[in-house]
């Protein structure tokens, strides 16, 4: 292409990271075409190279983004545009591998260069050929599998504060989980939670089958906001081509935002709510409605971390996120909280793809739990308590230690027969209010818990 061959050299400014030339549309015979969100390469007098993307088209001027920012660029640089936006590595080369913001190795393996490029502006799915979601995905997580399942192609976000180890779960569920592939994007981490996801991931010997995009904290802001949807195309290309069963996990999805934020200013955008910009729910959006179940093909499901500002559920990204997916899970005080933590999906496999008494352990087992969050409010303000009220403090701190820590691993079926014991050792059959059929099946007997 011709643009490949021309270098525009009339720089009109340079402001923050934001570099403006004046191009010329016409060279000749040749006709220039320019389009937003088009790669160009801005070189300096004394050699050095960076890659920009275009971001605004005002008559001949171009607004140019520079990935790893202008200083050291002078006004005397000149532009060559690629004439192709941002593309990513997609090949089975990929899996093992580590990526930065801009989609080259950071893991100083081979440079793949002669493996395919596939952009990463893509369409999204059509809504006749996604499947509706009936299938569930393993987590070994008792609070998740049992009580908030997670169905394939669903999109969904752990909230919680910082200080909560929300990286350490993350990478637990990504070990842990049914899936043929885990794509992880990082989103402004620090070393430390780049290198435990590394070593997390090879440790526990599923890197072979792993693709991570890593955005460090140190590194330029603008390639947070290209990181997400090199993860998610790659994860469609696997699905959609090969027929894999593809999770995605995303952290942190309001260091994401803040990167908009701070970009959308120094673009002179009207900022919105608390400085972000107008179009954020759009732009998350975009991302998460990726997660799909393809006819005749695999699928992606996405689990994003959102921290909450402040423990504030209100601020603009976690408000946002709850409108576009398919509920939440809710982390505080290293535990999944079962009133603030909700699967919208979880109907489509509880008792259809589970074992029968799925629905009605969770609910009895939720119920049990309000009780005793309500008898230990009576038991601090001093009030008399009833037997029944015991029973129902002792079910609590038993339900906390074996089902709401995090560091809990339970295969479902264990984790359903744990709570027919837990409820054993708390209450008699007639405290249940269960089906009677249910409780002749699976209700322990005396003689079976006093073998354990």
């Amino acid at each position: 292409m011709i643009e490949n061959l021309i270098k525009h050299h009339n720089i009109i400014s340079i402001v923050g990271n934001i570099m403006t030339v004046y191009v010329s549309h016409s060279m000749g015979e040749h006709e220039i075409t320019t389009r937003f969100g088009d790669l160009a390469r801005v070189e300096d007098n004394n050699g050095t190279q960076s890659l920009a993307q275009v971001i605004k088209i005002k008559g001949n001027e171009v607004s140019l983004q520079i990935f790893s920012g202008t200083q050291g660029v002078s006004t005397n640089a000149s532009v060559r545009f690629l004439g192709h936006s941002m593309e990513v590595t997609y090949s089975n080369n990929i899996l093992g591998r580590i990526f930065n913001g801009i989609g080259e190795p950071l893991d100083g393996g081979s440079s793949l260069q002669p493996d395919p490029k596939v952009t990463i502006e893509s369409a999204s799915v059509n809504p006749m050929k996604r499947v509706l979601a009936s299938k569930m995905i393993r987590t070994n997580v008792p609070m998740i599998d049992l009580f908030n399942t997670l169905v394939e192609s669903q999109k969904i976000p752990i909230f919680s504060i910082s200080g909560e180890p929300y990286n350490q779960f993350l990478a637990r569920i990504g070990i842990q989980a049914e899936a043929d592939i885990v794509v992880f994007a990082g989103l402004g981490l620090i070393f430390d939670d780049y290198h435990f996801f590394r070593t997390q991931f090879e440790e526990a010997g599923v890197f072979a089958r792993t693709v991570m995009f890593c955005n460090l904290a140190s590194d330029p802001i603008v390639e947070r906001l290209l990181v997400p949807d090199m993860a998610l195309t790659v994860a469609e290309r696997f699905a959609v081509e090969e027929g894999k069963r593809v999770l995605v996990l995303m952290t942190d999805m309001t260091a994401y935002a803040d990167a908009m934020k701070e970009v959308g200013i120094s673009m002179e955008h009207v900022p919105s709510n608390r400085g972000y910009m107008g179009d954020l729910y759009t732009q998350l959006a975009k991302r998460y409605e990726k997660a799909c179940d393809y006819n005749g093909a695999g699928s992606v499901t996405i689990l994003s971390v959102t921290t909450m500002p402040g423990g504030d559920v209100t601020h603009p990204v976690p408000d946002n996120t709850g409108y576009i997916t398919e509920g939440q899970f809710y982390l505080h005080d290293k535990m999944l909280d079962p009133f603030g933590s909700l699967s919208r999906l979880k109907q489509h496999v509880i008792g259809k793809v589970t074992r029968e008494d799925h629905s009605q352990i969770m609910n009895t087992m939720i119920r049990f739990y309000s009780g005793a969050n309500e008898a230990e409010q009576k038991q601090a303000m001093a009030f008399e308590l009833s037997p029944f009220d015991q029973k129902l403090i002792k079910f609590g701190h038993l339900f906390r230690t074996r089902f709401m820590d995090i560091n809990v691993s339970l295969c479902l079926e264990d984790a359903l027969d744990l709570s027919w014991q837990t409820l054993a050792e708390c209450f008699d059959e007639n405290e249940l209010l269960m089906k009677q059929a249910l409780i002749d099946k699976y209700f322990p007997t005396a003689n079976i818990l006093e073998d354990g």
